[in-house]
């Protein structure tokens, strides 16, 4: 295994003992008021468990959270990025070890977009409720739309070659950047990344461990922001965590593949209805005009028949 592997995952490790560090931490800072259900469990397992296979999390637990109704819209994000931390380490160390992609690329594209991270769950992490939601339906609407595109077979087949030189790696570097720090509002990273070094020639092969390993860095360090602030669900996360863990090593170790085209297609169904769903919880939140209005002058609102 090259050294820039080997400090990869020495760096995966260390973030993530910094990442339980924080959550034991954030027990006595944000104490829990809920415990994790059945039915947070069974989200985490299904949901990694197709993450596994390369379906993607964020979406499809987005979805059933918000048909659901809990946790709370606003605390979705961090929700996701600490209750699938887990699954994605595993993932992480398994797609890096097996596969043979470049290391500096590798290396280079996973510490931008944990930079990006860092930066961008510090805004999220502070960010009103409405704003998320707006955030949110418009990363759930993204999702649906790679959704069907891979569908419908038009996603870019990519080229042959487990390395970028020159401006292609340039690029990816600065895209996976932002891909990172929207993982913090709840975009998974894994159909943009896969277009994007697809797009530049990468190998579809070669696609995998930079993806896992962007999902494994970016989201403890993302977790460590939420922890600060307590913007998440503690018994989703404990769930999702639970239940992923199981999902991801029989999806990686036992099942390995199965025909996934009918799942996308009722995922892209879901997903889009939830982004729907989403948007109106934001559109029907948005101040009143006369409310607005009132507020900035101090004055308080007509009544009817006050005139």
């Amino acid at each position: 295994m090259s050294w820039p592997k080997i400090g990869l995952l020495a760096a995966l490790v260390i973030v993530n003992i910094a990442f339980v560090i924080e959550w034991l931490r954030a027990r006595r800072t944000h104490p829990m008021r809920d415990r994790p259900t059945v039915g947070d469990v069974l989200i985490g397992f299904f949901t990694d468990f197709f993450d596994g296979l390369g379906i993607g999390s964020f979406a499809p637990t987005t979805a059933l959270f918000k048909f659901r109704r809990r946790p709370a819209d606003e605390l979705i994000p961090g929700t996701l990025n600490v209750g699938h931390n887990a699954s994605a380490f595993i993932e992480t160390v398994v797609f890096v070890t097996a596969v043979a992609v470049e290391p500096m690329l590798l290396t280079a594209m996973i510490a931008s977009a944990t930079i990006g991270a860092w930066l961008g769950a510090g805004v999220v992490s502070r960010l009103p409720r409405r704003a998320i939601q707006v955030f949110m339906g418009i990363a759930l609407l993204s999702a649906a739309t790679f959704f069907l595109i891979n569908n419908l077979g038009a996603l870019p087949a990519g080229g042959t070659a487990m390395s970028l030189p020159g401006w292609r790696f340039v690029v990816a570097v600065a895209v996976n950047f932002v891909l990172g720090a929207l993982m913090s509002v709840g975009i998974g990273a894994y159909a943009p990344c896969m277009v994007l070094l697809a797009l530049l020639g990468l190998h579809p092969l070669g696609a995998f461990p930079i993806m896992m390993g962007t999902c494994g860095l970016v989201q403890p360090v993302a977790s460590l922001r939420f922890f600060k602030t307590g913007r998440f669900a503690w018994g989703p996360s404990l769930g999702l965590t639970i239940g992923g863990i199981v999902g991801v090593l029989i999806a990686v170790f036992i099942v390995k593949s199965l025909p996934l085209s009918a799942l996308r297609w009722l995922v892209m169904f879901v997903v889009a209805y939830a982004a729907i769903s989403m948007l109106y919880s934001a559109y029907s939140s948005r101040p009143a005009a006369g409310a607005t209005t009132a507020a900035q002058t101090g004055a308080a609102p007509a009544q009817p028949g006050s005139l």
